[in-house]
Order: C-alpha cells, then structure tokens, then sequence
C-alpha cells in the first residue's frame, strides 16, 4: 500500500512518549499513514537501553517514526517542540500528570499556538481521586481485577504481555480519530486522554457484569466455571498441549465421532450443553484419555476436518514460523538495535487491497533532527548551533 492510499497520509503526529502506551498510540497512527516525528532526549529514549522483558519495546513500538533529538528542558528546544506543534495535526505525550505542564507544553498552551491540534494524554488513570498516581501497566492490572482474574487463588498474576499498555493506547487511537473526525466539522481540535485503570476496568466489565447477572462473584480463570464441557487445554502423546473448544450441540456429536466417543453422542442425557457441563468430571476423563493417545499434529489434524476451534498451546517465538504470519503479510521487515534484521507483527488489520507495512524502518537516535529541523524552516547554519549547542542530537 504507497504512503498516498494510506487513510492518515498527510496527517501529522508529534509524539513526545516512552515505554510502550504512548508509542504504541504513535505506531498505530504511523503504521496508518501518518507522519509521526518521535521526540526524544538528548542520547535518546531509555526504552531503547532496557533489557530482560523490556528489551523489545523500542524496537516494537517505534517502526514507522521520524526522530528527532530535542533538550526540552532548554529554551530553545522548548521553542522547537512548540513550533513542530503549532503545524502538527495531533500531539502525543505520556508523561507524568503535571510535566508537561511544568515545561510550558499544556493542552492550553500548544493549542493556544494552533486551535486546530488534538492532544492526546496517555495516563495511568483519568479525572478523578486517583489522578495524581502514578501507574503502570501492571499496578492496573493488579487494582483494575485484571490480574486477581487471570491467577490461581491468592496468586494474583498480571497477564503475559502488556495488554494494558497497549490496549489503552488504541483506545487513545480511538479518541483520536474522533477528534480528527469532530475536527473537520468544528475546525477545533480538543484535548483526549485515555489511561490504563479504566482500561483495566473496560475489560474486565463482563466479569463485573457477571456478578449483576448472577449474583455471583466471578472466578479466577484457572478455576472458573466454564460456560463449556469441553473448553480445556489437553495433553497429546509427544508432551504438546491443545486447547479444545466444543461450544454447541451440533459441534458435540461430531466431536465424539471423529474421536471414537461414540457412546457419548448416543447419549440422550448429553444432548444440552448445560447437561454436558453437568457432566464434566464424567466426560472429561475419557477425552483426555483419548486425546493421549494422538500426537499434538495427529490430534489438531482430527479437529481440523471436523472443522472445530482448537489451538496448539505455542510460545511467542513460534510465532517467527507461523505460517500464516509468514504468508499473509502478518509479519514486517525491521532491524534491531544491534543491527540484525527480524520480523515483527503488523497491524492486525486489513484496509482495502492490502496490510499497512513499514515504510520507515525503526529510526536510529536522533536520525531525522537535521530534516525535521530544515522542515520548520531553520538554516543549516542554525542546526549546526543547536547541535554544538547540545539542544539537538
């Protein structure tokens, strides 16, 4: 797809964040056409230098993105920043509530500038008693119920990736949209925020809604009653796992035949799925019994033609080999720090004839300031001070 076909070519983004929510706003928009300029410290974002499970983030969540170098904390790197908003469409800023304030880059100051911009705050929470905390992606999970729902009891375990983080950016994505969307009926922009304790709270809103329904508190996952007989994760011969779903009664007899469960689908009693999951401890003894018998690939071979879900338990760096990633374009071409090439997921949507890529790989330090800078109409001359400077990198 060429940068003109994109829906948010010609859109402009300054985004002024670190860690993932932020960037993760900032890479949606960029993986969607627009042109994001990433504005880091002198000698760069600290996400780039993290190691063990943050290691990745930078390199995940930056593709797409222009860098500049800017020391906001000077003046002239402050006039910069101003200036690169006052022509930008949309600005993206996740810093602790009040910084920006305190640097002189509040909503009011920048659309003072240009009554055009949407601002857009990525927050651990939004207005309220808890907006002055600080929060990251798992002390929402810990207090939103996220994590007490995804342990085993009195184990409370944030889930494996940062949902939080990430999901809350795309429902800053969200607002930004419409504020762009609003924009072209007002001619204003306004300020929106999204934060990681009412995501938190969003997604677990079934749960919540379970107990209004019931009257009774739900469970944690491992130890939930499920809606379901056969909705477990089995073990195969060769020591691989499947998850198996059986989720209607027209899947339930063809599930026992293609597993030589016969006797169970002749079983009047076992008709209803309320009956079935009645009988759980009766029914899932002989399926896993069978299931131990098959080989992981024999077993999902089963499932496969009879065409119901299933799942191989994989790990994260399975996904490399996936061969659907791999042929649908799930997968795009970027460069680790280091230097080495890898595939990384693409946006998991599609838009007309194809799959938003990469059209910048992930940006060295401060590899864009010079062009930035010429763009909002400084001299080569000037950039040569400002660099000496040590206002720019």
């Amino acid at each position: 797809m060429s940068d003109d076909n994109l829906p948010l070519a010609g859109i402009q983004v300054v985004e002024l964040s670190h860690m993932v929510m932020g960037p993760s706003i900032g890479l949606i928009l960029a993986d969607l056409g627009a042109d994001v300029i990433k504005v880091e410290p002198p000698g760069g974002d600290k996400t780039r230098r993290l190691r063990g499970s943050g290691a990745g983030y930078f390199t995940m969540y930056n593709r797409n993105k222009r860098s500049i170098c800017v020391d906001v904390k000077s003046a002239e790197g402050l006039e910069i920043v101003r200036t690169m908003a006052g022509k930008a469409d949309v600005l993206v800023e996740n810093f602790r509530c009040g910084t920006m304030d305190r640097l002189g880059l509040s909503y009011d100051a920048m659309s003072a500038d240009n009554a055009r911009l949407v601002y857009c705050s990525a927050r651990g929470f939004l207005s309220g008693p808890y907006a002055h905390r600080t929060a990251l992606d798992e002390v929402a999970q810990m207090m939103g119920g996220l994590a007490y729902m995804t342990g085993p009891p009195g184990r409370p375990l944030r889930a494996g990736a940062s949902v939080i983080d990430v999901t809350g950016g795309m429902f800053g994505v969200i607002a930004v949209l419409a504020a762009l969307q609003q924009r072209e009926r007002t001619g204003r922009g306004q300020h929106v925020t999204s934060a990681l304790f009412e995501t938190t709270a969003f997604l677990v809103g079934q749960h919540m809604a379970q107990l209004a329904v019931t009257g009774e508190p739900a469970r944690p996952m491992p130890v939930r009653i499920s809606a379901w007989a056969i909705y477990d994760i089995f073990d195969a011969a060769d020591g691989e796992q499947v998850f198996v779903a059986v989720v209607s009664d027209g899947q339930w007899p063809k599930f026992c035949n293609a597993f030589g469960l016969e006797d169970l689908a002749a079983d009047d009693g076992l008709a209803e799925n309320a009956a079935r999951v009645a009988a759980r401890e009766r029914i899932l003894p002989r399926v896993r019994e069978v299931f131990a018998g098959l080989t992981q690939a024999e077993l999902m071979s089963r499932l496969e033609a009879v065409g119901l879900p299933y799942a191989p338990v994989a790990r994260p760096e399975d996904l490399f080999e996936d061969p659907h990633l791999s042929e649908s374009g799930g997968l795009v071409d970027v460069t680790v720090p280091e230097g080495d090439a890898t595939r990384l997921p693409a946006l998991p949507l599609e838009m007309g004839q194809g799959r938003p890529g990469v059209r910048r790989d992930v940006p060295t330090v401060g590899a864009h300031t010079d062009a930035v800078l010429a763009e909002l109409g400084y001299d080569a001359a000037r950039i040569a001070a400002l660099r000496e400077a040590g206002v720019t990198g």
